[in-house]
């Protein structure tokens, strides 16, 4: 990422982000990868639109969360018990916006509010922290260094793992004609919390049939669900009850998105090797936080807690304590390599697995050379006005446009659409 030549037209600004490291480049790299398999996939087709990006939409996309209002009011981002709590020896960071792993941290430590959390924290070492509430079914975890976490069992055994791998499989027909780039493609999105529902979005923005199917008894975050659910149909189905009706969704589906940790939807048949088998058709993309290998890899895991578990927490912080990076960019630009990804194996009319991970995020990120000095650029925050269930909203868009165009749609209602295609 040069500081002069934008291949989308005019000056772009090379630091938009303060921190030390190259955010800006992971982000902006990530975006446009999936800018040129969009290109890609939309010269398969015949098509004449071009795809395009620019800084602001990446660091608006980059940010969706912070920039949404509701009926012009601001959402919370983290839950009270969320975030950053020194320990007797050091610092973890825990994630309790989910309520099942709030109670998670509950059993664990007896701590029910954020100042009973901190007490609990206070008395015990880091170590004990993060046993206790993995032990619980809960998320916490120490906050490492970059050479503590190289010499971890799964810092040591993912050490060389790429951020992403392509698995080409059996050719598939080839798409042709269509309006937008994903018009005709059906999306089935096995996500939550932010890089797959990105991918997703992006997917639906531009002209995919997306459903989004969520277990009952754990919702999804309403303003997870309206930051990132533009264009997406939203189902509640149990999937082990709706075994016969997801198998038919799988039949007429070309891409299935997997984001929950590896091995969890292994009894409903929904493991990549086993979509693979019954529906050689399908390009499917699996998400995970920890990759698909190693001692942790089948630890459930955010944004925040792979950057306390890696070192960008410790490289992050300021006077003694941890921070973080400006914005959740291990999700978002996993969930643009994903996208890419995928758009790239369809282009070439071949079915396929792609591989992603948020800790290959991470790696890559720390593998960046430093940014340049000099201060960050303020840039402006293009902003769409979309209908949703819980009023008005005003979003940002996605990090791609078309011809000039940002990508705007509504945000469906969560949980009320059917399980079949439109």
């Amino acid at each position: 990422m040069d500081a002069a030549a934008d291949p989308d037209g005019g000056p772009r600004p090379r630091r938009w982000w303060d921190g030390p490291l190259d955010v800006e480049r992971l982000a902006w790299d990530a975006v446009v990868a999936a800018r040129d398999a969009v290109r890609a996939l939309a010269g398969a087709r015949g098509q004449d639109g071009v795809a395009g990006t620019t800084p602001a939409l990446v660091a608006a996309s980059f940010a969706a969360l912070d920039h949404l209002r509701v009926e012009g009011a601001a959402v919370p981002a983290w839950a009270p018990m969320s975030g950053f709590l020194r320990a007797a020896d050091g610092w973890v960071r825990t994630h309790a916006n989910y309520p099942h792993h709030a109670a998670a941290l509950t059993r664990a430590l007896g701590a029910v509010d954020r100042p009973g959390l901190e007490a609990a924290v206070a008395r015990r070492t880091a170590a004990e922290v993060e046993s206790a509430v993995h032990a619980s079914g809960g998320i916490a975890l120490a906050v490492r260094s970059a050479a503590e976490w190289a010499a971890h069992p799964h810092g040591t055994a993912t050490r060389d793992e790429p951020w992403a791998t392509v698995a080409p499989g059996g050719p598939r027909l080839r798409l042709r004609g269509g309006r937008l780039p994903l018009e005709g493609v059906r999306v089935l999105d096995l996500t939550r919390v932010v890089a797959g529902p990105a991918a997703a979005q992006l997917a639906a923005c531009l002209g995919a049939d997306v459903l989004r199917v969520d277990p009952p008894g754990r919702p999804e975050i309403l303003a997870q669900h309206l930051s990132n659910g533009m264009g997406r149909n939203s189902a509640v189905a149990d999937l082990t009850e709706r075994a016969a009706e997801v198998e038919d969704l799988l039949a007429g589906a070309d891409v299935v998105l997997l984001g929950y940790r590896p091995g969890s939807l292994d009894r409903f048949g929904l493991d990549p090797q086993a979509l693979a088998r019954r529906h050689p058709h399908l390009v499917v993309g699996s998400l995970s936080a920890w990759g698909e290998a190693g001692p942790w890899a089948h630890r459930a895991g955010f944004d925040s807690i792979v950057q306390a578990a890696c070192g960008i927490a410790d490289a992050c912080g300021r006077d003694g304590e941890p921070g973080a990076l400006p914005v959740q960019a291990l999700d978002h630009a996993t969930g643009h390599r994903l996208f890419a990804g995928i758009l790239r194996l369809m282009a070439a009319g071949r079915a396929g697995v792609v591989r992603i991970s948020l800790l290959g995020a991470a790696r890559t990120l720390q593998g960046l050379a430093p940014p340049p000095p000099g201060p960050a650029a303020e840039l402006p925050v293009p902003r769409v006005q979309v209908g949703s269930e819980a009023g008005r909203l005003h979003a940002v868009p996605p990090a791609i446009a078309l011809d000039g165009e940002v990508l705007a749609r509504d945000v469906g209602a969560y949980g009320a659409a059917a399980l079949r295609w439109l």
